[in-house]
């Protein structure tokens, strides 16, 4: 009775640490697509390239899982999105990266898909000779093994969303802190054109400072570290150019 009753239990130890690994393998494939849709979503090639090298990482560590797991289809669907999405870094324009996270991002899915395939072709395979009274008592933990195993799949689920509203919420206040920091700048230096020009013509000047060479450019996509040393640039240059017309007016 005993021997019965140990092949079985090792039998189950095997099949539920099968099925951990297709768990992770899973957690690690639905984080992947999300930093595959993400890369697709993005509308410039530095956010493109950063959620396309995310994506491989995440591959890259589900690869032992995916083994064990024996999901051979999914691992040779990461493979391939893997091998699209390392082209990606040496692209030079957004569209051309979008050309391979296009169909990464239609691989990955289905990779999600078969490996959750397994993962449920794992728990439904368990073969066991018990006595009847076994036999409920595992056929029970099978089921509430299963119900485990979807809710943590909803929680996978739901934690990889809240991640990427996350994402997209610093990527957003960034954005808007940018944007504002910009608008103070153009205004200080309008203010400070203003106040120079005034001066010089009290003392006679015909001449007139310039605000910026480049007024319209665009900085949105640089850094605020970036921002700050262009902007503060054309200040020093303004107060420089002003000093140079106050020098005239002595002379």
């Amino acid at each position: 009775m005993k021997t019965l009753l140990l092949l079985p239990i090792l039998f189950l130890t095997y099949t539920m640490h099968s099925q951990g690994n297709c768990e992770d393998a899973s957690a690690y494939l639905i984080n992947s697509y999300s930093h595959v849709k993400d890369a697709y979503d993005s509308n410039n090639i530095s956010h493109l390239q950063y959620y396309s090298n995310r994506s491989v990482e995440s591959i890259k560590l589900s690869k032992q899982n995916l083994a064990d797991c024996n999901c051979e289809k999914a691992l040779d669907l990461a493979n391939q999105v893997s091998d699209l999405l390392v082209q990606v870094e040496s692209v030079t324009t957004n569209e051309d990266g979008r050309f391979y996270v296009k169909r990464a991002r239609d691989l990955s899915k289905q990779s999600v898909i078969e490996i959750d395939k397994c993962a449920y072709n794992n728990a439904n395979n368990i073969e066991v000779v018990e006595t009847p009274t076994e036999n409920n008592a595992l056929a029970n933990l099978q089921k509430e093994q299963e119900q485990l195993k979807q809710q943590q799949a909803a929680l996978k689920l739901k934690e990889a969303e809240i991640k990427k509203k996350l994402a997209a919420q610093k990527i957003e206040a960034l954005n808007l802190e940018k944007k504002q920091l910009i608008s103070e700048y153009k205004l200080a230096i309008s203010t400070t054109a203003k106040l120079y020009n005034d001066n010089l013509k009290l003392c006679s000047s015909n001449n007139t400072l310039k605000i910026m060479a480049n007024a319209d450019k665009d900085l949105s996509q640089d850094s605020v570290d970036a921002i700050n040393t262009y902007y503060i640039s054309n200040l020093k240059k303004l107060a420089s150019d002003y000093m140079t017309q106050l020098d005239l007016c002595v002379n």
